[in-house]
């Protein structure tokens, strides 16, 4: 619909037949979790067009319930079958916006009428009339849900059948809930549903459901154990829907995408393709696939409409991936390349990791950005992520801005950023992204990581530079303590500690232990800092929560 308003701006004389096998046009789809949950309350309110709306204001032809089944490229038309009728009809034009289809997993059962999928406003009605009927049949807190696949769509579901009263186990293939996330950052996400109640069952598939005699179901997992439901919803991912294209012989890549060029053009040269069917490349990494996001293809529709009309055309741009989702009180954000992406790529990176406060301390109401960002041994930007409950969109936001214009760590450093107590910091996250990049890169902070703790803690001498409280709530076996503000008066016994060995220093967030760092290092000592500090650790590695010593150690470890 982006596609054919545009064209319609460009060209008032133009025919424009837009041909949509479903009952609706340009609906939110991306809406539809929150319809599920209430929030939106009016199914109108979805629909951001109408046929009679698109012919008033646009003079579009529009056609629902008309399914295209075949392209004639010789001769230029398209045969559409309705409920009464079928023609073919002619084009000078063409472009093919078929999107997604839903991936159906290899799970027995899948057909059984308590399965639901959530892509359509058929969908939506449907899952919304089981869910009013458990409700009202079931004791309150005894309906249930299975939904099969954490990802975007998933943890939005969960979020509304929970909203709604609906007790709900998520199931998902990946070692970890909202898989695009790095793992660290999914453990935040991960708190926040069992937080709520939700039941995680990570590292497993679903693998059948089947029917009870009390009208409910069970669904099995692949480790055995069976989860009761009243209703199960599937979303585990979707594919190119690029089977017309196929059959009328247009290239294809090996995804099953339509193969397009800058312009949007495919293999046929009066034939164009948009939105989630088509290829498209990955600005950090290069790779060419899928990306099924609603930014994306509604400015390549508009660009498709540029092409196809000879007017001015910016080619397309490599796409980023920013995406962002609400999970009850979190936000959870990300753009460019995640670590897991890059590692994939083998394209070389530094990571940092940042949990500044959204806005300044000292105005009440500040809440912590967890926020972790990959750069090139140059200083450029590869990729953010970032979780919290307030702040996360903003500073995504600048981040994806960031690295589509090319910025390094130094630019991000000195960006000028809106600053008044309420709304962020003289410093504000994204500078501090900079600020601790620029020092992991040039050498003034070197850094350790999570992933290396066992290596870290059989070659070097652990520094625990917290208080002496933070210490005492959990700390790592054989840790050497010295709180911060007294590392200054026991270099040398730090020194004696390390016996000639490097120091891995930490604090509970990584600016404490930077300043220790930078105190080591000064007085001649191999020092470096631990990304992200124990709040980093503790999310890469959560069986510290319980194998950390909660108990002040025997000296000489604590100083």
């Amino acid at each position: 619909m982006s596609a054919a308003a545009r064209a319609r701006r460009l060209d008032e004389h133009a025919s424009i037949v837009v041909l949509e096998r479903g009952a609706y046009v340009s609906f939110a789809n991306c809406g539809l979790p929150y319809h599920l949950a209430g929030e939106i309350g009016r199914e109108e309110s979805l629909l951001v067009q109408t046929p009679q709306s698109l012919a008033e204001a646009l003079a579009l032809d529009v056609r629902t319930g008309s399914t295209v089944t075949a392209i004639d490229r010789d001769a230029r038309t398209v045969h559409v079958r309705t409920a009464a009728s079928e023609y073919d009809l002619p084009y000078d034009s063409l472009l093919l916006a078929p999107g997604a289809v839903a991936v159906r997993p290899p799970i027995d059962g899948l057909d059984d009428p308590a399965v639901h999928a959530l892509r359509t406003i058929d969908d939506v009605q449907r899952l919304r009339g089981t869910v009013d009927h458990v409700l009202a049949t079931r004791p309150e807190g005894e309906a249930r849900a299975v939904v099969v696949g954490a990802g975007f769509i998933g943890l939005e579901a969960v979020e509304a059948l929970v909203t709604r009263g609906l007790s709900v186990d998520v199931v998902e293939l990946a070692d970890h809930v909202l898989p695009p996330l790095d793992a660290e950052l999914a453990t935040l996400v991960s708190d926040e549903l069992v937080h709520h109640g939700v039941r995680l069952h990570v590292g497993v598939s679903a693998t059948q459901v089947s029917d009870e005699p009390d009208g409910s179901v069970v669904v099995t997992l692949s480790d055995g154990s069976q989860l009761p439901a009243d209703l199960v919803l599937v979303n585990v991912g979707v594919r190119p829907e690029s089977s017309l294209a196929r059959d009328a012989g247009l290239d294809l890549g090996p995804t099953g995408a339509i193969r397009v060029d800058a312009d949007h053009r495919t293999s046929d040269p009066h034939v164009w393709a948009v939105g989630d069917a088509i290829e498209v490349r990955q600005a950090v990494t290069g790779a060419v696939g899928p990306v099924p996001l609603a930014g994306p293809a509604n400015r390549q529709g508009r660009r498709a409409a540029d092409s196809m009309l000879g007017h001015r055309t910016t080619p397309q741009a490599d796409v980023l991936g920013t995406a962002i989702v609400r999970v009850f009180r979190l936000t959870a954000a990300m753009t460019g390349a995640s670590q897991r992406v890059l590692d994939r790529a083998g394209i070389d990176h530094e990571v940092v990791r940042v949990h500044p406060g959204h806005h300044a301390g000292y105005y009440p109401g500040a809440q912590q950005v967890h926020i972790v960002a990959s750069f090139a041994p140059d200083g450029r930007l590869l990729g953010a992520q970032a979780v919290g409950r307030a702040g996360v969109d903003k500073r995504m936001d600048v981040l994806a801005t960031a690295l589509r214009a090319g910025m390094t760590a130094d630019d991000l450093a000195e960006l000028e950023l809106s600053y008044a107590p309420p709304f962020g910091s003289a410093k504000d996250p994204v500078n501090m992204v900079g600020f601790v990049a620029q020092n992991a890169l040039d050498g003034t902070a070197p850094q350790w990581h999570p992933d290396e703790l066992d290596e870290v803690r059989r070659d070097t001498l652990v520094l625990d530079v917290r208080t002496h409280g933070e210490f005492s709530r959990g700390h790592l076996p054989g840790a050497m303590h010295v709180p911060h503000i007294q590392v200054r008066d026991h270099l040398e016994k730090i020194r004696a500690a390390a016996a000639g060995r490097p120091i891995s220093v930490h604090c509970q967030s990584g600016v404490r232990s930077y300043l220790a760092t930078r105190m080591l290092i000064g007085a001649g000592m191999d020092a470096r800092n631990l990304s992200g500090g124990w709040l980093s650790l503790l999310a890469s590695r959560p069986e510290l929560r319980t194998s950390a010593v909660p108990t002040q150690p025997k000296e000489p470890a604590t100083v």
